[in-house]
């Protein structure tokens, strides 16, 4: 049974909101991801001035596949996620094209946004299988993939020539039978009551997941 298409959509959550990138968010995102390292795994950037990079997205935010989203943090953006290969008659799609700025790298708000982009997935569009696909050389990503509950199954070797060298490509994946205990252990982690007096999180994802189990 075929599922709806993968649109634009607004995803409000407690750290952070999800919503369609747009050109009036070029500024603000080139301000906050000058750091070269932000695009080191990517197949574009980084961008020589904000002219380039606003160009850049004024050229691709329309586009339904890649879907772009702003993520949006106090009010301000401050990356990117995006769901991709998009096949609705097998319920199938990808989040990729992810980047945050150093200032929420490793914060809550990473965590939520994949909460929910994989939520909308799985709970409003029924989808059965949700894809993470990354240079097999970047360990953050792997480890996010395997933190978020995402099941690696393989790497194409040889799989893409990027900024003049070779990448080979790590695959995980997500699906909708496993969803249910992925989202109590997301859910659980975001739980304001998960959060300690100094601001940390009490229990770790992976070990509210295993303990979900």
């Amino acid at each position: 049974m075929s599922r709806p298409p993968v649109e634009p959509v607004t995803l409000p959550g407690r750290y952070v909101t999800l919503r369609p990138l747009t050109p009036d968010d070029a500024d603000a995102l080139y301000e906050c991801s000058r750091d070269e390292s932000v695009w080191r795994f990517l197949s574009y950037g980084p961008w020589a001035s904000a002219a380039a990079y606003r160009g850049w997205v004024e050229r691709h935010a329309p586009s339904r596949d890649p879907v772009f989203l702003t993520v949006v943090v106090d009010g301000a953006p401050r990356g990117v996620v995006s769901y991709l290969r998009v096949e609705p008659d097998h319920g199938v799609v990808e989040i990729g094209h992810i980047w945050y700025a150093p200032s929420i790298q490793r914060t809550p708000a990473t965590t939520e946004a994949a909460y929910l982009l994989a939520r909308h997935v799985f709970d409003d569009l029924g989808y059965r299988r949700l894809e993470w696909k990354c240079n097999a050389a970047n360990e953050p990503s792997r480890r996010a993939a395997e933190r978020f509950g995402f099941t690696y199954e393989g790497t194409f070797r040889q799989h893409m020539w990027v900024k003049g060298a070779n990448r080979d490509t790590a695959w995980f994946a997500l699906l909708d039978a496993e969803w249910p205990t992925v989202r109590a252990a997301f859910e659980a982690w975001l739980d304001p009551a998960n959060v300690d007096a100094n601001g940390a999180q009490r229990a770790s994802l992976t070990a509210l997941r295993t303990g979900a189990r």
